[in-house]
């Protein structure tokens, strides 16, 4: 009998437990079965969450319950509406229709449209579709970053070092080998997930416009291995550490590669940097993910020559009309693959265009094969060479309520870079006389990822008084060994990849 109560309660406290836990839900096509990325799904009508590039996506224990209402769109599918109780009817699948129309339903003409003349109406719509608005807005973002360093060889030797005997050489080169093989084992990754309120306004003064940002960071955590570096500036630090060893920290030193001199000063005494710091004013984590969100904003707006060419200069490519689509709002969307027509032309992918004002909802793009953003190669005279060779993504922008332009809603970006460095390098101390020297051969070649995605959750109107009163707080990323799910059970986050879910920090 106590077994039996015992059972009944356990089932009970489950159940409602159940209630209480995030849900994971898959989008598909209906057709193909295949996953559905980056679709919206509208939360109540108050709050949007995006597919991952595997269809996945989840939900907070707040928006777990069983009236809670889900709205799924996608640019070529029809628009779904269903409740978390129908959701789990379903075994946490959505089924999405492809809504490709032909232009015989949309228009009476059955002659194409010509993409050259739409691509012309993009370039010239550009500054009033997406120029920042003079409101303010308060926005909530999820910005997440994965950072990849993969050394294939990492070859460094000291030569000289004045003032210590050979067995201590030997020695710091046995640490100074430990640390690269150790790195070459396990390459550096990490993953960072940042939740914040993001304000901005753009101000009108001396007849110029002056735009205005501030954050505040709900929570952030950070995936990595116990001690290990993941980015190139925590390697300088781990190399100053092994220097610190042979070197004099209460003296000065200038930098030499080959017959290249640096006037630059070093030092590696903690009361110096810590007091040149003061006057560099160092960033904390507030000031940096702040001026990266700033960033990663104005490098992916439709407007950033530098970038989107394929928009920006429609006479670098070739077009093809695919078709119309249906949008979100039930309005219609040419549908444009473009590929390079001259040399100067780097990309491929597609196009969403809105027909009302021919403004790219959505933008798939990646590097044509063979081509690289950038290529330095002065392997033989410098023994340098870079490249830029991986660059694509997904950008979607939706439309603002206040003044019917657009904003950056979701993005997913991957950048990708290939080095070679092989340098000798002297370390040699300011003074007259005898001096230090440090002498050491390195090589270095090495692959560098970094991909981004960000989604802007949830858009309200503030006013710059507002704005003004926010006062901002720095703060520190909680390091995790794992990825947890229920780090995000009380907020919506983007669901991560498999790549995120497996990895385990190596201490």
């Amino acid at each position: 009998m106590k077994t039996k109560v015992f059972s009944t309660l356990f089932t009970l406290l489950m159940v409602q437990f159940g209630i209480a836990q995030n849900i994971r839900a898959k989008i598909v096509d209906e057709a193909t079965g295949d996953a559905v990325p980056y679709a919206n799904i509208r939360v109540n009508e108050s709050e949007n969450l995006v597919s991952n590039g595997e269809g996945y996506f989840s939900l907070s224990e707040n928006n777990s319950q069983d009236e809670t209402l889900l709205t799924i769109s996608y640019l070529g599918y029809v628009n779904q509406q269903l409740t978390v109780n129908a959701l789990k009817k379903s075994n946490f699948t959505i089924t999405l229709t492809p809504g490709i129309f032909e232009l015989s339903d949309v228009n009476v003409s059955n002659e194409k449209p010509n993409p050259y003349e739409i691509m012309a109406n993009v370039k010239a719509n550009l500054s009033q579709n997406y120029t920042t608005g003079e409101k303010g807005s308060k926005d909530m973002i999820f910005y997440r970053t994965s950072d990849y360093f993969t050394p294939t060889i990492m070859d460094i030797e000291i030569d000289k070092s004045t003032g210590f005997s050979k067995e201590g050489l030997n020695k710091v080169n046995k640490d100074v080998q430990k640390f690269a093989k150790k790195i070459i084992t396990n390459p550096l990754i990490s993953f960072t997930d940042v939740l914040c309120n993001y304000y901005s306004v753009k101000t009108k003064k001396e007849n110029k416009f002056v735009f205005n940002s501030k954050l505040d960071v709900l929570k952030a955590t950070i995936l990595k291995s116990e001690g290990q570096s993941t980015s190139l500036d925590d390697l300088e630090k781990k190399a100053k550490e092994l220097m610190v060893q042979h070197l004099d920290t209460t003296k000065f030193y200038r930098i030499k590669s080959g017959l290249i001199g640096s006037r630059d000063t070093i030092s590696f005494s903690k009361e110096y940097n810590k007091k040149n710091a003061v006057h560099t004013n160092a960033k904390n984590e507030l000031t940096t993910t702040k001026s990266e969100l700033d960033d990663f904003m104005y490098r992916n707006n439709f407007l950033s020559k530098n970038k989107f060419d394929f928009i920006q200069k429609p006479e670098l490519y070739d077009y093809t009309f695919e078709g119309t689509t249906y949008t979100k709002q039930n309005e219609f969307a040419y549908v444009l693959t473009f590929k390079p027509r001259k040399s100067k032309a780097m990309y491929v992918g597609k196009l969403y265009v809105s027909e009302n004002d021919y403004a790219v909802l959505r933008a798939e793009y990646v590097l044509d094969e063979g081509e690289k953003v950038h290529n330095i190669n002065l392997k033989f005279l410098l023994g340098i060479k870079m490249s830029e060779n991986v660059s694509k993504g997904t950008i979607i922008y939706n439309k603002r309520a206040e003044d019917d332009n657009y904003y950056l809603q979701y993005a997913a970006t991957e950048n990708g870079h290939y080095m070679y460095v092989k340098r000798p390098l002297k370390l040699i101390e300011l003074a007259k006389g005898e001096k230090d020297v440090l002498a050491l051969d390195f090589k270095v070649e090495a692959t560098t990822r970094k991909k981004i995605e960000f989604l802007n959750m949830s858009r309200s109107a503030t006013t710059v008084a507002a704005i003004d009163k926010i006062k901002e707080e720095n703060f520190k990323y909680l390091t995790i060994k794992a990825y947890d799910p229920k780090i995000w059970k009380d907020y919506n986050a983007i669901e991560p990849l498999q790549e995120m879910k497996q990895f385990k920090a190596v201490n």
